[in-house]
C-alpha cells in the first residue's frame, strides 16, 4: 500500500499524460463548499473531487489498484491488535496522527485537508490512515435501496468529528461523486 494519498502533483501527471478530466475543485475555488479561498490544489495535498472511477483510471496508469475494504482495514491498524485508533486506546494522542475537526497538537489546518505526510505514520509506516481525506476502496458497498450501486469509502477526513477518528469507520458513496473531502491511496500489484 502506498505510505500516502495520492497527491495534487501525482494527479497532475496523469492528467497531462493521458489527457483524463481534472478534479472538480481544482483552480475553481467558487465550486469548493468549504474551503472559500483556499486552494484545493496545492501540489502535496491530497488530490480530492475525483470520482471512484477517475481513482481507478489513475491507479491502472500508475500500474497499481484500489485497496480492498479489508487490505484498507488492515493497513490503518498499523500492527496493532484489539486497539480503538492506530496508534493504541489513548485518544489524547490523536492530535498527533490524525487532521480532523479544529485543530490542537500537530493539526494546524482547521476546515482543510493538510499536505500528506504531515502527521505522525502509524506502526507499518503509512501516512494520513486515521484521518486527512476520506479514502475510495474497491469494494462495492451494496445496492442502496433507490439501486444506485455504490462503493466503499475508508477513513475520515479533514471535516470529521473527533469521536470519528477511529481505523473502523467504513460509509458509502455513488461512484460517481466528486466529494471534496474524498481521496485515495493506491496498491501495488493487480487484483
Amino acid at each position: 500500500m502506498d505510505k500516502f494519498e495520492v497527491t495534487n502533483a501525482q494527479y497532475r501527471k496523469f492528467v497531462q499524460d493521458t489527457g483524463h478530466r481534472e478534479p472538480k475543485y481544482w483552480d475553481n475555488l467558487e465550486k469548493h463548499p468549504i474551503l472559500g479561498g483556499k486552494s484545493c490544489s496545492e501540489p502535496n495535498q491530497p488530490v480530492v473531487g475525483v470520482t471512484w472511477y477517475d481513482a481507478t483510471a489513475y491507479a491502472k496508469w500508475a500500474g497499481k489498484r484500489l485497496p480492498y475494504e479489508k487490505e484498507w482495514e488492515f493497513a490503518a491498524r498499523g500492527g496493532l491488535v484489539g486497539k480503538r485508533y492506530s496508534w493504541g486506546n489513548d485518544k489524547s494522542l490523536a492530535r498527533d496522527y490524525a487532521n480532523y475537526y479544529e485543530t490542537g497538537g500537530k493539526d494546524k489546518w482547521d476546515g482543510q485537508s493538510a499536505p500528506v505526510g504531515s502527521f505522525k505514520p502509524n506502526g507499518y509506516g503509512l501516512y494520513d490512515m486515521t484521518a486527512n481525506v476520506y479514502e475510495w476502496c474497491q469494494d462495492w458497498y451494496d445496492t442502496d435501496r433507490l439501486g444506485f450501486t455504490v462503493k466503499v469509502v475508508r477513513g475520515q477526513s479533514w471535516g470529521g468529528w473527533d469521536i470519528h477518528v477511529t481505523k473502523s469507520g467504513s460509509f458509502r458513496a455513488d461512484n460517481l461523486d466528486l466529494l471534496y473531502q474524498c481521496g485515495f491511496r493506491c496498491v501495488s500489484g493487480s487484483d
